[in-house]
């Protein structure tokens, strides 16, 4: 043999072909011009194959189980796209997922997914061979892939311990059998509120303590919905309202002909209805029956029917402005709280981040204040409250607030009512919220005219039934909360000073209006 110009030759003047390249053996799927993967591709491979099921086994040459997990991933894609932009409120949508079947539901799928995603990263990267890899490589694809396979299942477990936090809140909070005094629960799902075009509940704030005996109600506010628009109007009364009147159906009724504790000279206040029935179950019928002595009283105060109430424990309050990470409310004017005479702290003039302490003292205090003054401060509380606890903030801080949320409140609306109950709160974040409080110089709480408060609340309601206006002063919305176009703001003219007596005037009036939310 011999080299002729550089290749080499056999006898006879023919030249020697190069060797030819292996073939696959047979059954292999590996792609024929594929590089050999590496340690950073093997981890990078696998990677992406939690964003999109099936990508590693293209890389291999598995095309067509490959194609098969693409095409499933796109279609479940493609119908959670379907099922958003189908809904006209999504987030009313997803109220539907309060029913407790359906969030056991949502508990068990969770917990399939997460098994599936973690198996579907195991199988990922086996299908690429890290078996060829050395053994340094084995040993760093080998602990990254297991981290990716903690970190993919995190979000399936964080969603099914959220709803099971919230099923064991709801549960805690809103009783499953309810008692005889509450109205029966509508079989039918189109219509849960029983025809009903309007519901009432009255929101308690109990000032219950160690240091005290019984739940003195001095926060007492009526919430009147309207099911189908949300529109919404927070009538406020004050604490000191003296001897008001039971209806008929009461068994208060016929023990307070004159009033509450008419008898007595400067007895008779309605934050004492709630403890004198829990005292005296004798006259009552019963144990515990502070809250349907205390719903009769207001419901027959304003003429309305009170359908549910919510006992809110002031301090469990705290503990939910807490959770929410504070309130920032404008405070017109330096507010002293708690010790003697104010002496533990000062709420100062400006807008303020409230911790729950003292967004709890700034709805409190009473110090160079008075009842009403408080009365308003406590509406502006609640509406900055409505306001700031939007759906990021809820589910950002979800566990704290389900803690609180057990531990604050207590209701007699009963446990099938919670998926209509959220849906028209859904409505009410974007509704029109109004507030009236009776208080001086329109309504003097020690000589209550009954007619005159009758008329005046079933003229807010009236009213907040007409269609939303322009807001009057510029920038300033009918809600506290976002409406669904947006308008173009501009400064607002600011409140004068923290509402009191002085400042009251007949009508009921915006949240926004009145505090400058």
């Amino acid at each position: 043999m011999r080299k002729r110009d550089g290749v080499d030759a056999v006898p006879g003047g023919r030249k020697e072909r190069p060797p030819r390249r292996p073939r696959p053996a047979p059954g292999s799927r590996a792609p024929r011009f594929a590089k050999p993967l590496t340690t950073a591709s093997v981890v990078g491979w696998t990677a992406l194959s939690a964003l999109v099921p099936g990508a590693a086994h293209l890389r291999t040459g598995h095309r067509r189980t490959g194609l098969v997990l693409v095409s499933l991933y796109a279609l479940v894609l493609l119908g959670v796209l379907g099922f958003a932009l189908t809904r006209k409120d999504l987030l009313a949508s997803l109220t539907t997922f309060t029913d407790d079947g359906m969030m056991v539901t949502v508990i068990v799928v969770a917990s399939v997914l997460a098994l599936a995603w973690f198996a579907l990263m195991v199988v990922s990267y086996v299908v690429l061979g890290p078996n060829r890899l050395n053994q340094q490589g084995q040993m760093v694809t080998g602990i990254v892939v297991g981290v990716l396979c903690v970190a993919v299942m995190s979000p399936f477990a964080l969603a099914a311990s959220y709803v099971q936090t919230a099923q064991s809140a709801i549960n805690d909070i809103f009783p499953s059998s309810p008692d005889s005094d509450t109205p029966p629960v509508a079989q039918n799902p189109e219509d849960p509120w029983g025809g009903r075009t309007r519901v009432n509940f009255l929101l308690v704030g109990g000032d219950a303590a160690g240091n005290r005996t019984g739940v003195r109600t001095d926060s007492m506010n009526v919430a009147s919905v309207d099911i189908k628009t949300g529109n919404t109007v927070l009538f406020s009364l004050p604490r000191n309202l003296q001897h008001v009147r039971f209806p008929p159906s009461s068994p208060l009724h016929k023990q307070f002909p004159n009033g509450f504790m008419a008898e007595l000279p400067n007895g008779g206040l309605l934050n004492e209805v709630w403890q004198y029935a829990n005292d005296h179950p004798e006259i009552m019928g019963g144990k515990n029956k502070g809250s349907r002595a205390l719903m009769d009283a207001i419901g027959h105060t304003l003429g309305l029917k009170i359908d549910y109430y919510a006992l809110i424990n002031m301090y469990g309050f705290a503990a939910l402005v807490d959770a929410i990470g504070g309130l920032k409310i404008r405070v017109e004017q330096d507010v002293k709280w708690g010790g003697l005479y104010g002496t533990a702290g000062t709420i100062k003039a400006g807008t303020r981040k409230l911790s729950g302490e003292q967004a709890l003292w700034y709805g409190r205090s009473r110090v160079n204040s008075d009842d009403f003054s408080r009365m308003g401060r406590q509406r502006c509380v609640i509406g900055a409250f409505a306001q700031q606890a939007t759906p990021t903030v809820i589910l950002t801080n979800f566990n704290k607030i389900a803690g609180a949320a057990k531990r604050m409140a207590s209701t007699n609306i009963p446990r099938p009512l919670v998926q209509p109950l959220v849906e028209v709160a859904v409505k009410v974040k974007d509704a029109k919220i109004t507030s009236l409080q009776f208080v001086p110089p329109d309504f003097w709480p020690g000589s209550a005219d009954w007619v005159k408060i009758r008329q005046a609340a079933k003229k807010a309601i009236n009213d907040s039934m007409r269609p939303r206006k322009q807001a009057q002063t510029a920038g300033v919305s009918a809600s506290p909360s976002v409406t669904g176009a947006t308008p173009t703001k501009t400064s607002a003219a600011a409140p004068t000073q923290t509402p009191t007596r002085n400042s009251q005037k007949s009508g009921a009036k915006s949240l926004d209006e009145l505090c400058g939310l």
